[in-house]
């Protein structure tokens, strides 16, 4: 991508670099985010895929896919599977932050209902989280990106100069989450999307390590019943604006 001229290039990971959006799901981070690279010229990291690369992963494992199945309550046996493959299998960013398994990029794969239930209990661990953090700051040093995920501004990138968090009443969220489902062929009652959403919630806000919440300095952002295009409005005049010294 060739960089914003509001917001010059920059070879290593500074304040001025990088961009986070934490949120919880169904906020709208991946879509506000990808909008807001693409408007700053910036690189775009979904980090959340890459935590799903690694819940779709183990589970292509027998053993791993045991165990989560049988609801992931072994942590201890769950973190042994974590890191036995993520010794045996190459995970990484291609040039457009997509992640890649071996090389591969598993797309669509990542999007499906089992790694749905899956993914917050992968996310929650040590052997996971500390290997998808060097690689996301490694991501940061080929120049600026706007990153998404639930603990960008409070854990991978606390002394980001602009940081913004997303938020949505859960009625909403599942409504949106609704129509993704449709779009991939995916029927279920609004009443279990809101469910899921609730428990999803829970896992990431109560997890030991790198809970989600607002960073303190944060641009917090309610993005119930407002348009996309207006919360990308606003963060994009935000981040120019700071450039640009006007706040």
């Amino acid at each position: 991508m060739t960089p914003s001229p509001d917001i010059p290039a920059a070879s290593e990971p500074t304040r001025a670099s990088v961009v986070t959006i934490d949120g919880p799901a169904g906020a709208g981070k991946s879509t506000v985010a990808r909008a807001v690279a693409d408007l700053l010229g910036f690189a775009h990291l979904d980090t959340g895929a890459m935590f799903r690369a690694v819940t779709w992963t183990l589970l292509e494992e027998p053993r791993a896919a045991r165990l989560l199945e049988a609801g992931g309550d072994d942590v201890d046996a769950l973190e042994a599977a974590a890191r036995d493959v993520l010794a045996a299998r190459r995970f990484g960013l291609d040039a457009e932050g997509a992640v890649t398994v071996d090389g591969r990029t598993p797309g669509a794969e990542l999007r499906t209902p089992r790694v749905d239930a899956c993914v917050s209990r992968i996310a929650a661990l040590a052997a996971v989280r500390t290997p998808m953090l060097e690689l996301q700051r490694a991501f940061a040093e080929r120049g600026p990106m706007v990153c998404e995920g639930r603990d960008m501004g409070t854990e991978v990138f606390p002394d980001a100069r602009y940081k913004f968090y997303l938020d949505a009443s859960v009625a909403e969220r599942a409504r949106r989450r609704l129509g993704d489902y449709a779009e991939r062929g995916r029927a279920a009652p609004v009443e279990e999307i809101e469910a899921e959403i609730a428990v999803r919630d829970r896992r990431d806000a109560e997890r030991a390590i790198a809970p989600l919440r607002c960073a303190d300095d944060a641009v917090r952002i309610d993005t119930t019943g407002l348009t996309i295009d207006g919360v990308v409005a606003r963060i994009v005049a935000r981040v120019r604006g700071v450039e640009e010294g006007a706040a």
